[in-house]
C-alpha cells in the first residue's frame, strides 16, 4: 500500500511527528515533563478516581492525624492553670468534642447524599441561602485549608524533633521542605499522590491502636506507670498550675473554653470528603458515605483512647512542642528496652509521616473547592483548568505558596498556628447545617423532621464553637482570620462583579447581519476556533462574511464538558446555526489547545489547492485586572499556526469599551508534542485492529479497513437532509466517517474506539467513507 494518498500534493502530513517537527517542545515544557512526567490525556481522568481504601487514606488523613495533637492542645490550656488537675478535666472535654464529631458527621451524611458535586458546604450555602452565604462559606473553607497545611506540617516537624532532638534548630527549614515536597507530589497527579499518601495513614492507625490496646491492658493490670514531671520552666507558659488551693482553683470558665476550642481543632478536615465527592469512584455518594463513617469512627476512637492514656500517665505538654504528649505516651507504654525503643521510633516515624501527609488533604480539597468557586465567577477562572497531570495545578501552587508564608511568619510553631485553626471549618459546618435545615423545611421529604433536628443541632453547636474560638483566641492570632476573612469575602465579590460586567458586555447581539456568500477568487477555507458564543464570536463571524471563502468550520475544543454543553445550547439558539455554520466539537486529549488547533488546520491543508484562514475571536480588555483574569489562548494558537504553509491566523478582537476593535493580528511562536494516551481502551483497540490500514497512507476510491479513536463529531443539517460526520484518527492521520440521514449513532461519541470498513473517497481534508460498516471496540474513558 502506498504511503502517500493520491489526493495529497506538495505538503503531506503522514503522522503526528510532522506536526511535532514544526512545533518542538520549548525549554519550559521540557522542564515540566522532566519534573512531572509525561502529561495525562483528559480521558485518563476516570483513572484518577479514588477507591474507598485510598480515599480513606488520602481524604481522612487530616482528621486522623489530628489525634496526634488534639489531646495535647487541650492540656496546653489546662496544665498552666491547674497543674495535675488538668488530667481530670481532659477526658470530659474530649467527650464533648467527640459528641460534636458525631453531630457534625450525621449532618454531613446529608451533604454527601444531596450534593454530590465538589463544593461541600459552599454548595449547600449557595443553593439554600444565595451568593452571600456562599461567599462566606468559600472564604472560611479556603482559609481553613491553607491553615491546615501549616498546622499539619508544623506538627509533623514537632513529632520528628521529639524522636531526634538535635533537629530542633532546623524546625522551620524542615517544615518548608516538606510543604515543597507536598506541592510536587500533588502536581504529579491525584492517583500518584493517593498511592503515596494512603500508606502512612494505615500504618499510623495500626500503631496507634496497638499503643492504645497495650496501654489499656497495662492500666487495668496495674503496670502502667506515671511519667516523670519535668521542671516547670520547660512546660507551656513556664508553670505547672496557678498558686492557690483546691482542685479547680485557677480554672476559669474562659480557661475551659480555651481548652475546648483548642481540642476542637481535632475535627478540622472533616469536610474534606464532602468537598471531594467527585473524586470517588461511582456511585460517588455511597462510597463517600462509607468513607465518612469509617473516618469518624476511627477518629473518635483514637481521640478517646489517647486522651485516656494521657489522663493515666500524666504526659505533660512542653513549651517547645517537643517531646509531644503522644511520644511520651508511646515511650511510657512500651518502656525503655531495646524492643520498646524500636517500637517508639517506629511509631514516631509513622506519626511524622501522617502529620506531614495530613496537609495533603488540603492539596486535594482546596483545588477542587477553588475550581468550583471559580466556575461561579468568584475566583479567577484559571483555577478551573487542569494541568499537565490532570491536577488543578494553579490551585495547588496558590495553596502551597500561602501556607509557606504562614509557616515562616509563625516559625512553624503549632501552639501559635492553632489559634488560626478551626474558625474556617466550623463556619462551614454551621452554614452547611443551617442550609440543610432550610432545605428539609422547604422540601419536606422522607424523614424530614429527623433531618431538621440533626442538622439544626449541628448548626447551633458549630456556631457556638466559632463564637467561642473567636472570643477566647482573638488576641492569640484569631484576629488574623477575623480580619482576612472579610477581605477575602470582598475580594470574591469584586471578582464576581468583574466577570458579570464582562458577561453582560459580551452578550451576543442578535441584530448582527447573517453571513453573505462570496463565490469568486482563490479557494479559501476558514476555521474559526470558538470558546464561547458572545459578541467577540459574532464579530469574527461578521468578519468572515466579508471574505471570499469556500467553506467555514467552527471548532470548539472540549476542555470543560459544562462549558461545551452551554456553548452548544447557545450556538443552536443564536445566529451561529442559522447562518449555516455547524459547530464542531473536538477532543483535546492533553489540553494543549494550540497543538489541537494545529492538527485541525493541517487536515484542511491536505488539499494542495486550499488556503486556510484561521479566525480567532478575542475579547479586548483595558484594565490590568481584566488581563490577569483571562489567558491569551488566541495568541498561543496564532503563534503555532504560522509554522504551516498556505495558511494565516487572524485575531479578531472585540473590545468592550470600543466598537472599532477590528485590528487583525498575526503572531509567531511554537507549540509542543502530543503524548499517547496509554489507556486501556487503546490497548483493547490494538488487540482487535490486526490488519487495518494506516489512515495516513490510504488511496482514494479503494476499499479500506481502518481503526482509531473518534476525535470530533459534527452534525450537518439542511432543509432536505442531515448527516453525522465523525472524524476517526490514528497515529498517521484521519478519515471522516459520514452517516447520512442521521444526527446520532448510538455508542459513537468523542473518545470511542472503533473499527470501520468502506470505500475511501478523496476529500479536501483527506478521505471520507460514506455509511461505513463499523464495530465499536471500547467506550470512551471520560471518568465514568
Amino acid at each position: 500500500m502506498s504511503s502517500s494518498p493520491q489526493w495529497q500534493s506538495d505538503f503531506v502530513f503522514t503522522s503526528h511527528a510532522d506536526i511535532d517537527s514544526l512545533v518542538p517542545e520549548g525549554p519550559m515544557y521540557r522542564l515540566k515533563r522532566a519534573l512531572l512526567g509525561r502529561p495525562h490525556v483528559t480521558e485518563r481522568l476516570g483513572e484518577q478516581r479514588l477507591s474507598n481504601p485510598v480515599a480513606l487514606g488520602v481524604l481522612s488523613i487530616d482528621c486522623i492525624s489530628s489525634s496526634a495533637y488534639g489531646t495535647e492542645q487541650i492540656l496546653t490550656q489546662l496544665v498552666p492553670a491547674v497543674g495535675l488537675a488538668a488530667f481530670s478535666l481532659v477526658v470530659p472535654i474530649m467527650y464533648v468534642i467527640v459528641g460534636v464529631l458525631v453531630v457534625v458527621t450525621s449532618s454531613y451524611f446529608d451533604v454527601i447524599r444531596y450534593y454530590t458535586a465538589a463544593g461541600g458546604s459552599y454548595v449547600v450555602a449557595r443553593e439554600n441561602f444565595g451568593p452571600r452565604a456562599a461567599r462566606i462559606a468559600a472564604s472560611a473553607l479556603l482559609l481553613d485549608y491553607i491553615v491546615t497545611v501549616a498546622v499539619q506540617c508544623s506538627a509533623g516537624t514537632a513529632a520528628l524533633t521529639s524522636a531526634i532532638p538535635s533537629l530542633v534548630p532546623y524546625t522551620l527549614l524542615i517544615t518548608v521542605a516538606v510543604v515543597l515536597l507536598l506541592i510536587y507530589g500533588n502536581l504529579r497527579g491525584l492517583k500518584e499522590a493517593g498511592a503515596m499518601f494512603a500508606l502512612p495513614a494505615y500504618v499510623y492507625m495500626a500503631l496507634m491502636f496497638l499503643t492504645i490496646g497495650v496501654g489499656f491492658y497495662l492500666h487495668f493490670v496495674g503496670h502502667l506507670s506515671l511519667i516523670h514531671i519535668p521542671a516547670a520552666r520547660d512546660l507551656v507558659d513556664g508553670r505547672l498550675g496557678s498558686p492557690g488551693h483546691g482542685m479547680l482553683y485557677g480554672v476559669t470558665f474562659l480557661t475551659l473554653l480555651r481548652a475546648y476550642a483548642n481540642g476542637g481543632s481535632s475535627l478540622t478536615g472533616l469536610e474534606a470528603i464532602s468537598n471531594s465527592v467527585a473524586s470517588f469512584r461511582k456511585p460517588e455518594s455511597r462510597n463517600a458515605h462509607r468513607v465518612m463513617l469509617a473516618m469518624s469512627v476511627l477518629l473518635g476512637s483514637l481521640l478517646l483512647g489517647l486522651t485516656y492514656l494521657a489522663h493515666w500517665t500524666h504526659a505533660m505538654p512542653y513549651a517547645a512542642g517537643s517531646p509531644t504528649v503522644v511520644s511520651q505516651i508511646v515511650r511510657d507504654v512500651f518502656g525503655g528496652s531495646s524492643f520498646g525503643t524500636g517500637v517508639f521510633y517506629f511509631v514516631q516515624i509513622a506519626t511524622v509521616l501522617i502529620l506531614y501527609t495530613g496537609g495533603n488533604t488540603s492539596f486535594n480539597g482546596f483545588p477542587f473547592l477553588a475550581s468550583f468557586v471559580a466556575r461561579d465567577g468568584y475566583l479567577p477562572r484559571q483555577l478551573t483548568k487542569r494541568g499537565h497531570r490532570l491536577a488543578f495545578s494553579n490551585g495547588i501552587l496558590i495553596l502551597g505558596a500561602i501556607a509557606l508564608v504562614l509557616i515562616v511568619a509563625f516559625d512553624a510553631r503549632v501552639n501559635a498556628l492553632v489559634a488560626l485553626y478551626a474558625v474556617g471549618v466550623f463556619t462551614g459546618f454551621a452554614l452547611s447545617g443551617s442550609g440543610l435545615v432550610k432545605k428539609h423545611l422547604r422540601e419536606r421529604g422522607p424523614r424530614w423532621r429527623r433531618n431538621v433536628v440533626i442538622n439544626g443541632v449541628s448548626a447551633v453547636t458549630t456556631s457556638l464553637v466559632v463564637l467561642i474560638f473567636l472570643v477566647v483566641k482573638f488576641t492569640e492570632g484569631a484576629w488574623i482570620i477575623a480580619a482576612v476573612g472579610p477581605l477575602l469575602y470582598l475580594g470574591l465579590r469584586r471578582l464576581k462583579t468583574q466577570y458579570d460586567i464582562e458577561d453582560a458586555t459580551f452578550v451576543a447581539d442578535e441584530s448582527v447581519a447573517p453571513l453573505s456568500a462570496n463565490a469568486h477568487g482563490y479557494v479559501t477555507r476558514v476555521i474559526v476556533f470558538v470558546d464561547s458564543y458572545d459578541l467577540a464570536t459574532e464579530r469574527a463571524l461578521e468578519f468572515i462574511g466579508n471574505l471570499n471563502v469556500a467553506s467555514v468550520r467552527a471548532v470548539h475544543f472540549d476542555i470543560d464538558p459544562e462549558v461545551t454543553r452551554r456553548l452548544e445550547q447557545r450556538w443552536q439558539q443564536g445566529r451561529g446555526a442559522t447562518r449555516g455554520i455547524t459547530l464542531e466539537v473536538a477532543s483535546c486529549e492533553d489540553r494543549r489547545i494550540e497543538r489541537a488547533a494545529l492538527m485541525a488546520v493541517a487536515d484542511e491543508l491536505r488539499d494542495p489547492s486550499t488556503f486556510c484562514m484561521v479566525i480567532l475571536p478575542r475579547k479586548g480588555f483595558t484594565s490590568r485586572l481584566q488581563r490577569v483574569l483571562h489567558d491569551r489562548t488566541a495568541d498561543q494558537i496564532s503563534n503555532a499556526i504560522v509554522h504551516l504553509p498556505r495558511c494565516s491566523a487572524t485575531i479578531v478582537p472585540y473590545r468592550a469599551v470600543s466598537s472599532d476593535a477590528s485590528t487583525l493580528l498575526v503572531d509567531v511562536a511554537r507549540g509542543g508534542r502530543r503524548q499517547s494516551a496509554g489507556l486501556e481502551a487503546d490497548q483493547q483497540l490494538a488487540a482487535r485492529a490486526a490488519g487495518v490500514a494506516p489512515m495516513g497512507g490510504l488511496l482514494g476510491r479503494r476499499p479500506a479497513r481502518i481503526a482509531g479513536r473518534v476525535h470530533s463529531l459534527a452534525v450537518k443539517q439542511s432543509t432536505n437532509s442531515r448527516e453525522l460526520r465523525c472524524t476517526l484518527v490514528d497515529e498517521t492521520g484521519s478519515v471522516t466517517l459520514v452517516f447520512q440521514g442521521r444526527n446520532h449513532v448510538p455508542g459513537i461519541e468523542r473518545g470511542t474506539r472503533l473499527i470501520a470498513e468502506g470505500v475511501v473517497i478523496p476529500e479536501n481534508r483527506g478521505g471520507v467513507i460514506l455509511n461505513p460498516l463499523y464495530e465499536i471496540v471500547a467506550a470512551p474513558e471520560h471518568g465514568e
